[in-house]
């Protein structure tokens, strides 16, 4: 028996694929706990137009992002801070703060998760600070610490 799966089976295949099986694993496992349903030209045509609608709003994301790069690339962020003998700061600059500071400086409205830092900045000067948006695409974000 054909199946079209709704969600992932281990062992079995992924959302969205269409696999063969036996009836008895299909009716007694697959159909009850509504993992799938039979492949039929009906549901294999909601299938298809399923797929093409999660196409188009995939690639809108993606060109949303793309948009919010270019923004962010042009932008520059600065944070004043105490800093001590050497330049040294007291503390450190986190994600959280630099998202903060985007949003009343610049507007931008960042989830300070998405601000991948590997260590906090601890240092004056000016940093690349790069901005996950979309698994495709990273945006580079000024981030500019002056002495208070």
């Amino acid at each position: 028996m054909q199946v079209v799966l709704f969600e992932d089976v281990k062992a079995l295949g992924k959302k969205g694929d269409v696999v063969k099986v036996n009836d008895g694993y299909a009716r007694n496992f697959i159909f009850p706990k509504k993992l799938g349903v039979e492949a039929t030209p009906q549901n294999l045509a909601k299938l298809k137009q399923q797929k093409a609608y999660e196409a188009k709003v995939a690639a809108e994301q993606l060109a949303a992002a793309k948009d919010l790069a270019n923004v962010i690339a042009a932008k520059t962020v600065t944070l004043k801070v105490k800093v001590g003998e050497g330049g040294r700061l007291f503390g450190a600059i986190s994600s959280k703060e630099i998202a903060q500071a985007a949003k009343e400086q610049c507007d931008l409205e960042l989830d300070k998760k998405k601000i991948v830092l590997p260590e906090p900045i601890k240092t004056l000067g000016t940093h690349e600070v790069p901005v996950k948006l979309h698994k495709d695409v990273t945006a580079a974000l000024k981030v500019v610490v002056a002495e208070a």
